[in-house]
């Protein structure tokens, strides 16, 4: 629990922007003030994407370069190789290129590195593998800004090279045919925030055109939707609309190994969400690739075999629960090392030749979510380093490295959660490095987390349209978070302990004669802070139980009312 002044409730509406916004419902105007919403047409936009809200595909740098050599490739009957990142991101980003290139007429094969073996992006011997099997085109998914040396072997085989990614390009570019990623200097795209999935989707919409064809890729919309919400990229302008709409054709997806995925663990098509995808879709495709082969991942979206799709989706189920198994093994040694080494510092640092390699990331925003710092997790092999980071909006991890790439073997990601390979020699400079760095960002960051809310609201006035006025902001994700309402004065009718171990809160709320319930997941240690009468902080949402649909309030904090 966070002490109740770390509440921040944003600040209401101005009189000026309320009469603007007369249309709207006064709750919907106050969080789409909130969301940095200026005009009414921005809101119509924001509440009602539609597909004109997609961009120009032929504004991303070098597109007409890619266009072009793809088109001569379809010609001449060349094979061409999709070379994808081994997330979610990247193995939806593969499929949506293999799918939609081979209907196009392609011979179109997939290549996703193993984590372990080979690491991430292009190395030689894959590149050597897929010039022998007869490959002359390959295209590299949501990796490839940073490997210069890579592709310039990869030209010297005698494969021409165009890359699509969305990362931060941390040195010159690679001397590929061409390299489309919204983040080059000098791009004309208008929204750099695209994932590697949808800057996969936009290539496929660049050929459309130039083709003269019609097909729009609704069909490929649920793969890009489980892509760009699993890799946390921000919820807003285009990725909005693909988001939203892939996310309607993924509740009716006709992918029979998504099907299954979603039986055998508790989900139901029609009902996901964007949260779905974070808390239950994505981390099994990532599962695949910590822990096996990213390849079982890919299969299970592409398989046409209703037997295998049902045994791909058990596999990645078992493989998820070993890997949340492995994650408290070595969760519960990390916490222990920045403990012992000091929680309070401003860049935590846990390193072990024990720590599993798939799970180094997860560990890490494990700790950023508990201590509200930067972290960085290693795993140290024989001669050289592997670390995950996670961050917080105040340090830019990626701008770190950068900082230190002299030193650094490899390194990739965003600013928020980054990875980087270094040798056992360097280890030390680099961490006093970061650190200095972190000291120098952070001097005077506000560390404490706070719990931003919305609307400070009384819980009589909310109900069932409360919750159908705000479907319009969804779905969730990063820069459009679900809001948070603050109720004071709400009494207790009922508590109970639930769930293992008594771990969450299940309560019996009532203000002004009508009664909600509630659950506060993860609070059960906090059962005698419960008063007669509380201050609750909370999200609107549905419990589905026994064929049941119950308005509900997740709880996110409370405090006693005064």
């Amino acid at each position: 629990m966070l002490d109740s002044s770390l509440w921040e409730i944003l600040p209401s509406v101005p009189a000026l922007y309320l009469a603007d916004m007369a249309s709207f419902h006064p709750l919907v105007t106050q969080i789409l003030y909130n969301r940095g919403i200026d005009t009414h047409v921005e809101a119509d936009s924001f509440l009602n994407p539609e597909r004109t809200s997609l961009m120009d595909p032929f504004l991303l740098p070098d597109m007409g370069k890619a266009v072009g050599r793809i088109i001569q490739s379809l010609s001449s009957n060349e094979k061409i190789a999709i070379w994808g990142d081994f997330d979610a991101d990247g193995i939806s980003g593969t499929a949506v290129l293999v799918e939609g290139l081979s209907s196009l007429g392609g011979e179109v094969v997939p290549y996703i590195p193993h984590r372990q073996d080979e690491g991430y992006g292009l190395n030689k011997s894959g590149l050597e593998m897929l010039y022998q099997d007869g490959v002359r085109l390959l295209i590299t998914v949501d990796c490839g800004i940073g490997a210069v040396s890579e592709v310039e072997y990869a030209v010297g085989l005698g494969l021409d090279v165009i890359v699509t990614d969305h990362h931060t390009v941390s040195s010159r570019l690679p001397q590929a045919i061409a390299v489309v990623d919204p983040k080059c200097d000098g791009s004309r795209y208008p929204f750099c925030e695209l994932a590697g999935v949808g800057v996969a989707f936009k290539l496929l919409e660049a050929m459309t055109v130039s083709l003269g064809k019609s097909e729009t890729w609704d069909s490929l919309l649920d793969l890009v939707a489980i892509g760009t919400v699993a890799d946390m990229v921000p919820l807003v302008s285009e990725n909005r609309y693909l988001a939203r709409r892939g996310l309607e054709v993924l509740n009716n997806t006709g992918r029979i190994g998504l099907r299954e995925m979603t039986n055998v663990s508790g989900l139901q098509l029609g009902r996901l969400t964007s949260e779905s995808i974070s808390w239950v879709i994505g981390p099994r495709l990532n599962t695949a690739g910590r822990l096996a082969h990213a390849s079982l991942a890919y299969q299970l979206m592409v398989t046409k075999s209703g037997k295998e799709a049902r045994q791909l989706a058990v596999e990645l189920e078992d493989a998820n629960t070993e890997r949340r198994r492995i994650t408290d093994v070595v969760w519960s040694k990390a916490r222990a090392q920045v403990a012992t080494s000091g929680a309070e510092a401003l860049l935590l640092i846990a390193a072990s030749e024990d720590y599993h390699p798939g799970v180094l990331g997860v560990v890490a925003s494990r700790l950023v979510d508990e201590f509200h710092r930067p972290a960085v997790v290693m795993r140290i092999e024989s001669d050289v380093s592997k670390g995950s980071t996670r961050s917080i909006s105040s340090f830019n991890f990626i701008a770190a490295l950068m900082e230190c790439k002299d030193i650094l073997l490899q390194f990739g990601g965003h600013p928020m959660a980054a990875g980087f390979t270094v040798s056992n020699d360097k280890v030390g400079e680099l961490l006093s490095r970061l650190q200095d760095i972190a000291a120098r960002q952070l001097a005077f960051a506000n560390l404490k987390p706070r719990l931003t809310i919305d609307v400070d609201v009384r819980l009589r006035d909310l109900g069932e349209e409360t919750f159908e006025l705000l479907k319009g902001f969804a779905p969730y994700g990063v820069d459009n978070s679900e809001p948070v309402f603050l109720s004071r004065g709400v009494e207790v009718v009922s508590m109970r302990s639930v769930g293992k171990d008594g771990g969450h809160l299940k309560l019996e709320l009532r203000d002004g004669g009508r009664t909600w319930d509630a659950i506060a997941f993860n609070m059960g240690q906090f059962v005698a802070e419960v008063t007669s009468e509380l201050d609750v902080v909370y999200k609107l949402t549905k419990n589905y139980w026994n064929g049941n649909e119950t308005l509900q309030l997740n709880l996110l904090d409370f405090a006693p009312s005064v």
